[in-house]
């Protein structure tokens, strides 16, 4: 039964049917130094301080940062105090983990915490060991099922300017609100201080899990919490892509046992407005790997309905599948450029192994994209500023790590090395944290990390995870 087939039959040929027993060859001299910068190894040719240059631009990191306080919200009253610290412990964690500011740590904050803007010390917070420049800070108050959240960010180093910020918020009285409210004030802190780039504390990570006995579709928040399952395919599901409007998932599925569809793996989608699946059409032989066009219209997916498995496209609907690549070898992982939306990068094996290629969309101009080494490069995703490709590439004597290139000057940064194997990288929608697939801890993982490497953090730990996907919003 399709349901009985092994972890490693399902990613060898769905997943990844370009990848045969590795090819015996010999390690290839490297053209370029290698050169260590803050914990992630450059290969290219560019001097250090040009290779800092494009990574800074291309992700948003390392540049200057202001250094943001968090006060602990006041609480009107009792039963406002456990939501109140709720609330600011998770405010103060996405900020940490935005990569855009230096969080104050909280054993340096003044003893007394204000509640409005009137309440606050600028000179206690600006000054020594703070040292704040800005300081978020903010109220409580539950009446009966209700909570109201009163929220500042204020510039400390000067009493006379407005606030940066002043939201109210108001909802249910429960901790999962308290979460969405304290996600929402992170975003607006992090949108302020990213010239409006928007933070990503209230996206949503798709992924694959087995927990359930089947591998199925779950999701769960950008910081792992609130996890829980999509879909009861009762088979098998894998490779979840989020449309760019986030109302729609793109997966390769399976048939449920018993049913007269196709049984081979076919595109599914799944509606997160009415969480049911919608009809896209089975077609013959291997279906999988669906990437969405930047507007939604369009779904680009490897199919073997002819064949060798190729890369078709056809509308959101699944009419009109056109071929786009002909080739000697297996073609498939499409990922569209979210920024252009007229170059795509795949894999093919029409060289004898996996290997990186881009296209127009039109399947022209097709180019092998040369790296200076040997071995296999699967999962490729695009960054959302369409400049970078991050990828997994397994070297002749190494493991799965993971990579990111500039695709222009073929400059490149390697984020994971020898930690188990690193695979299925997916941009956060900010392009400054990537989500990816991990066996560091023996078991395969979701993981993520900030585009550069660092601040790597486990985000599931029951059964086996895989295939993440960040949402766009």
């Amino acid at each position: 039964m399709v349901s009985n087939l092994s972890e490693d039959h399902e990613r060898r040929h769905i997943i990844h049917p370009l990848r045969k027993r590795p090819a015996r060859c010999s390690s290839i001299l490297y053209q370029c130094l290698s050169v260590f910068i803050c914990g992630f190894v450059f290969l290219a040719c560019a001097a250090t301080a040009s290779a800092q240059d494009w990574f800074k631009t291309g992700t948003g990191l390392g540049v200057s940062k202001a250094r943001v306080a968090v006060a602990d919200f006041a609480a009107k009253d009792a039963p406002s105090q456990p939501l109140a610290t709720l609330f600011s412990d998770v405010v103060r964690a996405d900020l940490d983990y935005s990569g855009i500011l230096e969080l104050v740590s909280k054993s340096y904050n003044p003893l007394q915490s204000p509640g409005t803007p009137g309440e606050v010390d600028y000179k206690a917070w600006s000054g020594a060991p703070a040292s704040a420049q800005l300081l978020a800070f903010g109220n409580f108050s539950v009446n009966g099922s209700s909570l109201e959240i009163q929220a500042w960010l204020n510039d400390v180093r000067d009493a006379s300017l407005p606030p940066v910020i002043g939201k109210v918020y108001r909802g249910d009285a429960t901790e999962p609100q308290a979460r969405i409210f304290a996600h929402q004030f992170a975003d607006e802190i992090i949108g302020k201080l990213s010239g409006g780039l928007p933070g990503i504390a209230s996206t949503q990570i798709a992924f694959v899990s087995n927990r359930s006995g089947n591998k199925e579709i779950w999701a769960m928040d950008y910081d792992g919490q609130n996890q829980h399952q999509l879909t009861q395919m009762h088979t098998i599901s894998l490779t979840p892509r989020w449309s760019p409007d986030a109302s729609r998932i793109a997966f390769t599925c399976y048939a449920q046992p018993g049913s007269s569809s196709v049984a081979t793996a076919q595109i599914c989608i799944y509606s997160t407005l009415t969480n049911h699946l919608v009809s896209f059409p089975r077609f013959r032989g291997t279906n999988s790997s669906p990437s969405w066009s930047p507007d939604g219209s369009q779904l680009m997916f490897m199919s073997s309905m002819l064949g060798s498995p190729e890369l078709f496209m056809s509308d959101s609907s699944g009419s009109r599948p056109k071929r786009l690549t002909f080739s000697n070898g297996a073609n498939t992982s499409p990922s569209w450029n979210p920024k252009t939306g007229q170059q795509v990068a795949f894999v093919s094996d029409r060289g004898g192994i996996p290997q990186l290629f881009t296209m127009n969309i039109d399947g022209t101009n097709q180019a092998k994209v040369d790296l200076p080494d040997m071995g296999y490069v699967i999962d490729p995703a695009w960054s959302p500023n369409g400049q970078l490709l991050a990828f997994s590439w397994r070297r002749p004597n190494g493991n799965y790590d993971l990579y990111i290139m500039e695709l222009v000057t073929r400059q490149l940064v390697e984020l994971t090395r020898d930690v188990g194997r690193n695979e299925r990288p997916s941009w956060a929608p900010d392009g400054r944290h990537l989500i990816f697939e991990s066996t560091r801890t023996g078991t395969r993982q979701i993981w993520s990390m900030l585009a550069d490497g660092t601040e790597a953090r486990q985000l599931t730990t029951q059964g086996q995870n895989e295939s993440p996907n960040w949402s766009p919003k």
